[in-house]
């Protein structure tokens, strides 16, 4: 293991079978700013699972973009970057062979300017080309912007078809700044196929210039070796939390768009209402928000009102213990296409108080699995944290309404990605 990423198939728990089971009959070529590397080995573990369950299914490669301007690495730890400039030029990880060319960006674009980040991204694809050509059947372009503007221009210039998939907060917010918006539906418009992880995300896509009937739910899976039901009082004792206390679990990136600072608002009237049992918030995760959200945890410690913790950015075996520790899982996120934490919540067999956004209705059951509060609302957010914590949940019933395995969901991505590159011949399982 080198700077925490596995790189045989034999050191990791996401590939645990052999080459000879793998099928190399489609050829598919990814394409995503959002993959780990060696400087970020816990970025996007919902991608990473995806794509190494699809590996044992198809023959995968992937371009992980780095983002780059001159002088970067000049900059020391200051910028991003400048901290992903070592990042090597090729890796494997999971066993997928990942190249990381270097896409120039021009620095605080903003909404008005991003759309210059669409060629910049393309010309540090490009030197690529001579060594792609003839070996891939399909594109993918993992995020609406700018990875599957780039990614249609690449499949264009290579001569094969390409896909898309959207996720969240590409849709919704970044595909919707004024500059981006004519790029994201020309690509919408003739990719080959169009994924989205909830109904209303394939909605909107449609919306925005997919064609119908080229446009597909394929959901994001769960890996149940990690995400189960476990002891929650030996969780507790194995993470140093308190034994006897509420325990609200939050996992995610510590950002405003979150609902971070709605939850840490809320967390009073839930301590307060808690009476002589401590209540306790536990937020695993990093991002701009992380030093705001520590000073105020180090003012808790010497005030009345619930106590935070914030671990940081852990492994997944990690941080299935910590929601194994926890009474509830939260997410009151603005907006959001179908996180992969409410899966994993369930699976773990751990209720979910979210906000009623995106896909997050498809998956929460209300009273059965979790309940569901509009966004950006203090007062029903701490009412339904404090309701949560004193229901009896049924944790196997919770579990069994998780989705199925990455497997599956990859099995479900290659059968349509198959139709793309073979084109409407190539049948779809029911």
């Amino acid at each position: 293991m080198v700077g925490g990423l596995p790189l045989r198939n034999k050191d990791n728990i996401l590939n645990p079978q052999s080459p000879s089971q793998t099928s190399q009959s489609l050829r598919v070529l990814w394409v995503t700013r959002i993959f780990p590397n060696r400087v970020e080995p816990l970025a996007c573990p919902f991608q990473r699972q995806q794509l190494a369950a699809l590996s044992r299914q198809c023959d995968v490669e992937v371009l992980a973009t780095i983002p780059y301007y001159p002088g970067a690495g000049l900059l020391g730890e200051r910028t991003r970057p400048a901290r992903l400039s070592v990042v090597p030029e090729r890796d494997e990880i999971d066993g997928i062979h990942v190249e990381h060319p270097r896409a120039p960006y021009l620095p605080g674009a903003g909404k008005l300017l991003a759309a210059v980040n669409a060629p910049l991204y393309l010309g540090g694809l490009l030197p690529q080309l001579p060594r792609l050509r003839g070996r891939f059947d399909v594109v993918m372009g993992a995020f609406l912007y700018p990875d599957a503007c780039a990614a249609a221009a690449l499949a264009r210039l290579l001569g094969i078809p390409y896909a898309v998939k959207g996720h969240g907060t590409d849709v919704n917010v970044v595909a919707q700044w004024p500059s981006v918006k004519p790029l994201v539906r020309a690509a919408l418009r003739r990719a080959s196929a169009a994924f989205g992880v909830s109904r209303p995300m394939v909605d909107m896509l449609v919306e925005m210039g997919a064609a119908p009937e080229r446009t597909s739910l394929v959901m994001n899976g769960v890996n149940r070796s990690v995400f189960r039901p476990q002891d929650k009082l030996e969780a507790r004792r194995a993470l140093g939390l308190p034994e006897k206390a509420r325990i609200i679990t939050f996992v995610g990136t510590l950002a405003a768009h979150k609902g971070v600072r709605e939850l840490v608002a809320a967390l009073d009237g839930v301590a307060q209402a808690s009476g002589d049992e401590p209540t306790c918030l536990v937020m695993v995760g990093d991002g701009p928000e992380r030093h705001a959200l520590e000073e105020e945890a180090a003012r808790r410690i010497e005030a009345a009102g619930g106590q935070i913790v914030i671990p940081g950015p852990r492994p997944l075996e990690e941080v299935a213990r910590y929601m194994a520790a926890g009474d509830i899982v939260t997410l009151p996120s603005h907006a959001e296409g179908t996180p992969n934490v409410i899966l994993e919540a369930l699976a773990s067999g751990r209720p979910v108080v979210a906000t009623n956004v995106g896909g997050i209705p498809d998956v929460i059951e209300q009273g059965r699995t979790g309940l569901l509060v509009p966004p950006e609302d203090v007062p029903a957010l701490s009412e339904a944290l404090r309701d949560a914590l004193t229901r009896h949940w049924d944790e196997q019933e919770i579990s069994a309404a998780a989705p199925p395995s990455w497997d599956e969901s990859a099995s479900r991505l290659r059968m349509y990605l198959e139709r793309a590159a073979f084109g409407d011949s190539m049948p779809l399982a029911a």
